[in-house]
């Protein structure tokens, strides 16, 4: 049994769902963890508020107010692959996340995240991920340091004031010829079936990305994206608008078979680039990753 060292939160909505105590709210609220288990977890002390005071199954539901909880798992894989510390200070610290690794907990994976990891090695028991990135997308996260300054940052990233640079490895048809070509998709992505799918759908559009072709050969070509909004997904979808999916998706165009990772055909996204004005020092902050992840597909 793999237990979090660390709790995972959640605040309680404002307008009550029509529950009367914390347990149903989180049955509802997960509907894939059982209810037992959450009676275990209470039983045990493993959910409370932020205060510390202890949450049991009669509890009443409080509007807004934050639950704490520990995930665990029977069993959690280890990923074989280190992650790299960038940049830090006080505020911000930048790691490179390899393919594989979750940022945060989620699923299968408890302890065995990037967030944990860097707890972990530096000691900052408060480090949070300011943004996400596919678990199977490997590439640069910024982190906050310091909870006093998070909103900050935060508020960074939902104004759309980080420029992000991708790197993606596509297959394209014999005969194209794109390279220096330029696309800008714009279009609305929504949920699909099964929900951790995305689609296209009508409607007003809530997705922006610029894709470029910088190289190819007769069946492969590296493309420079930059993602303009954050959508679940955006950028594997937005190539597969464009017709070339990218090298190992196993979710676009079609949802393969569950399968376990395979170490030797990482999806061939790399967040490469991060780029804003720092609102605390006011100065350029420009990261970039040296890892080639994908170059030497384009043999």
């Amino acid at each position: 049994m793999a237990i979090s060292a660390y709790p995972s939160k959640l605040s309680l909505p404002q307008t009550n769902p029509g529950v009367v105590t914390v347990l149903d709210y989180l049955i509802i609220k997960f509907p894939y963890v059982k209810a037992a288990v959450w009676q275990q977890r209470m039983a045990a002390g493993k959910v409370h508020w932020h205060n510390g005071d202890l949450i049991n199954i009669d509890t009443l539901f409080q509007p807004q107010q934050r639950v704490y909880y520990y995930r665990e798992v029977e069993s959690e894989p280890c990923i074989p692959f280190i992650e790299k510390i960038i940049f830090q200070d006080e505020h911000i610290l930048v790691a490179y996340k390899p393919h594989f690794l979750a940022v945060t907990p989620g699923g299968i994976f408890v302890n065995e995240c990037l967030q944990n990891r860097l707890r972990r090695r530096t000691g900052l028991d408060h480090l949070q991920a300011l943004h996400r990135l596919d678990r199977v997308t490997a590439g640069l996260i910024i982190f906050s340091v310091n909870p006093e300054t998070r909103h900050i940052y935060h508020a960074l990233f939902k104004s759309q004031k980080v420029h992000k640079t991708y790197q993606a490895v596509a297959t394209i048809n014999k005969g194209e010829n794109l390279i220096g070509c330029e696309w800008i998709i714009k279009n609305r992505i929504e949920q699909s079936k099964p929900r951790f799918l995305m689609e296209v759908t009508s409607g007003d559009a809530n997705s922006h990305s610029i894709i470029r072709c910088v190289q190819q050969t007769s069946g492969q070509a590296l493309f420079e994206l930059n993602p303009i909004t954050g959508r679940t997904h955006q950028l594997r979808v937005h190539m597969q608008t464009l017709g070339w999916s990218i090298l190992n998706d196993k979710y676009y165009p079609r949802l393969q078979a569950l399968s376990g990772d395979d170490y030797t055909a990482p999806l061939q996204l790399l967040a490469k680039e991060i780029q804003f004005i720092d609102p605390i020092t006011l100065q350029l902050r420009h990261f970039h990753s040296e890892e080639i992840l994908i170059l030497p597909f384009l043999s």
